[in-house]
C-alpha cells in the first residue's frame, strides 16, 4: 500500500503551493535572463536578435512565450575548435567542476558542463525524483547506470544524497547484476525498463527466482515505457514489484520527473530550478499545462551557471496533469508519450512506436511485446501500410488471423493501417539499455 504521507527529500521545497512555486520562480527567472545578458554570447545575440535589448525588455515568466526556442542544433553550431562548448558557456574553465558528453548524431560529442553550484542543484533534483518512488534513506539499491562520460552518472551522486547504499554494477553485465541481488539483497533496482523486461526472460529460461528476490521496488528511467499500462503490469508481475519511473533530459539535468507510489504520472523533482512549458510541436503555439494536456515538452534553467539554456525544446512529447497528487507533492506530472526521434507520419497521423507497442501488448500471452517497426522509406512521412514486425511468445503458434486482428485494432486505436508481421520468439533484439523500436 502507498503510504499518502510518506517522507519527502525535502518537504517544506516539494509542497509549496504551485503559485507560490510560479511566484519564486519568476524572480529566479529574472536574475537568470540578467545572467544570460551580462555573460552569455549566444544568447546575447539570439535575444536581440528577437528584438529584446535588455534583460529588462525580455521581462518575467508570463511573458516567456514570446522568447525564441533553443535548440540543439544551433548550440552545436556555436561550437568551434577554440570554443568546443559553445558560446552560450557563461563562465570561464576554471569554475567548472564537471564536463559530460553526448555521442552527438555528427560523430563529434556535445559537451554539458556544470559548476559545483550546478551540479548540486542536479543531485538535488535527483534526489528528490528517486526519494518519490518510496525508496528511503538506509536502504540498498542497485543500478545499472554507466557513469562514464554520460549525464546519467550524476544521478549516482544523487543516491548518495538521498542516504541510500549504493551498488552500481553498469550496462551490460547481466551475470553481475543479478549475483549482487542475490549476495547483496538491495530493496530497489535501478535500470530501464527495455533491460527490466528482458531480465524477466532471463530469469525464467535460468530458473532465477526473480520474483522472490529482494527487489520490492523497480525504478525505470532511460526510455519511454515505464508508465505504459501494459509494460508496467508485464514488469511488476514478473519481479513481484512496484515499478516507478522517472526522467531528465541531458542539456537541462538528469532525472528531473519522478513518480509517486500512487504512479500517476512523474512529478517535476526540478522545481525551483527548471521551468517548464508545454508548445504545440507543429506550431510552436503554447499549450496551457491543465489535466490531460499534451504536446511537446520546453524547458528553461532558472538557477543554472555554466551553460544555461531557455526555452529549450526537448523533442519529448509528454502529457501532463496538474491536480493535486495523493502525495501531497505540488509539482505538476509528466508522462513521456514519445520521442521525435522516433516519431513517424503515416498519412498526416503523428505515429509513436511505443502506442503502438502499448496496443501489441493487449494480445498477450499470445505475443511477447516486443515490436520494431521497419518503415519502407528513409524520412519520417511513410504512405501505408506501415511495416511492424510483432514477436510471438515462446512457444505459441501463428495462430490463423492473429496478425490480422492486431492490424484491426491498430487501426481502430491509431488511425493508420498497419501490415503486421508475426516472428518468432527471439527474433528481435533484446538489450541491456534502451530498446529500438523503429529501424533505420
Amino acid at each position: 500500500m502507498c503510504d499518502e504521507t510518506a517522507d519527502m527529500f525535502d518537504r517544506a521545497a516539494e509542497t509549496i503551493p504551485w503559485n507560490e512555486q510560479l511566484r519564486m520562480d519568476d524572480a529566479s527567472y529574472r536574475e537568470q535572463i540578467a545572467w544570460l545578458f551580462a555573460r552569455s554570447t549566444f544568447y546575447q545575440e539570439k535575444l536581440r536578435k528577437a528584438g529584446f535589448d535588455t534583460p529588462e525588455a525580455v521581462g518575467g515568466l508570463e511573458e516567456i512565450a514570446k522568447l525564441p526556442f533553443t535548440e540543439k542544433s544551433g548550440i552545436r553550431a556555436s561550437c568551434t575548435p577554440d570554443n568546443p562548448i559553445g558560446t552560450h558557456l557563461c563562465v570561464g574553465r576554471d569554475e567548472l567542476v564537471r564536463i559530460y558528453s553526448t555521442s552527438g548524431t555528427t560523430g563529434m560529442p556535445s559537451y554539458i558542463p556544470l559548476t559545483r553550484r550546478d551540479l548540486d542543484n542536479w543531485t538535488t533534483t535527483s534526489a528528490r525524483s528517486y526519494l518519490a518512488s518510496g525508496v528511503r534513506p538506509g536502504e540498498t539499491i542497485v543500478s545499472t547506470y554507466n557513469a562514464g562520460p554520460f549525464v546519467a552518472g550524476a544521478a549516482l551522486g544523487a543516491f548518495d544524497k538521498a542516504g541510500l547504499c549504493h551498488v552500481p554494477v553498469g550496462t551490460g553485465n547481466t551475470d553481475r547484476l543479478m549475483t549482487a541481488i542475490r549476495m547483496l539483497k538491495p530493496t530497489a533496482a535501478v535500470l530501464t525498463p527495455s533491460y527490466a523486461s528482458y531480465l524477466i526472460e532471463w530469469a525464467a529460461e535460468r530458473n532465477y527466482d526473480l520474483k522472490g528476490s529482494s527487489v520490492r521496488r523497480v525504478l525505470v528511467a532511460g526510455e519511454p515505457g515505464g508508465g505504459e499500462p501494459a509494460m508496467r503490469a508485464r514488469l511488476e508481475e514478473g519481479w513481484a514489484a512496484r515499478v516507478t519511473e522517472a526522467m531528465g533530459i541531458g542539456d537541462i539535468g538528469v532525472s528531473l520527473w519522478g513518480e509517486c507510489e500512487h504512479q500517476c504520472g512523474m512529478h517535476l523533482g526540478g522545481r525551483g530550478f527548471v521551468h517548464a512549458e508545454l508548445i504545440d510541436p507543429e506550431t510552436g503555439q503554447t499549450i496551457p499545462m491543465e489535466d490531460g494536456a499534451r504536446g511537446e515538452l520546453v524547458l528553461t534553467h532558472l538557477r543554472h551557471q555554466a551553460a544555461p539554456l531557455l526555452r529549450f525544446r526537448t523533442r519529448d512529447h509528454v502529457q501532463v496533469w496538474t491536480s493535486p497528487c495523493r502525495c501531497g507533492r505540488t509539482a505538476p506530472r509528466v508522462r513521456c508519450i514519445g520521442r521525435t526521434d522516433d516519431m513517424l507520419i503515416v498519412r498526416g497521423v503523428n505515429i509513436f512506436p511505443t502506442a503502438i507497442r502499448e496496443i501489441v501488448a493487449e494480445f498477450r500471452p499470445t505475443v511477447s511485446g516486443l515490436i520494431l517497426v521497419k518503415p519502407s522509406a528513409p524520412g519520417v512521412k511513410q504512405e501505408p501500410p506501415l511495416p511492424i514486425a510483432v514477436e510471438l511468445e515462446k512457444g505459441a503458434a501463428a495462430a490463423e488471423g492473429l496478425a490480422a486482428a492486431i492490424e484491426r485494432r491498430i487501426r481502430e486505436a491509431l488511425i493508420f493501417t498497419p501490415r503486421v508481421e508475426l516472428v518468432p520468439f527471439g527474433s528481435l533484439q533484446r538489450s541491456e539499455y534502451k530498446s529500438k523500436l523503429v529501424q533505420h
